[in-house]
């Protein structure tokens, strides 16, 4: 484990610096090891904040080509995160991917690959920001509209 492994597994999943250097420890120096160690950690993360009130969030849309266009309510704790670049950008992709898959329900968007990274799941993107944003991220309801349908 170096500096330059640290840094490479931090901008890959985002996590802090020593977070990322407990999971080199933790995986004796394993990258790949490394790197499953901090998706746990994400998800037993999210998991303990999950009980926490998200009382703000954001309202997004998203339109494709004019054919395609979603509304998307994602809550987080603090009108401070959601003011943040990051959860803005978090926002978007997830409206970019409830309209190009289409899922019926929030679990069952929770369940799709995720279109900007196909190894992971959306479940698990909203894991890792949760790990990173370090507050409770919900994703509460959306609608999506197709031109020409009925």
């Amino acid at each position: 484990m170096n500096t330059d492994d640290i840094t490479k597994l931090r901008q890959e999943t985002g996590a802090g610096v020593m977070e990322c250097r407990q999971a080199f420890l933790d995986a004796r120096g394993d990258y790949e090891k490394a790197k499953k160690f901090l998706a746990q950690s994400a998800g037993a993360i999210a998991k303990k904040k999950a009980e926490r009130a998200t009382n703000s969030g954001l309202i997004a849309g998203y339109v494709h080509n004019g054919k395609i266009g979603v509304l998307v309510e994602i809550a987080c704790e603090s009108d401070f995160v959601a003011r943040n670049p990051k959860f803005k950008e978090m926002v978007h992709n997830i409206a970019m991917q409830i309209a190009s898959m289409n899922p019926k329900n929030v679990e069952e968007l929770l369940g799709q690959d995720f279109i900007i990274d196909e190894t992971q799941k959306v479940k698990d993107f909203i894991n890792n920001q949760v790990l990173q944003i370090k507050e409770n991220i919900k994703i509460k309801r959306f609608v999506r509209y197709e031109l020409g349908e009925e």
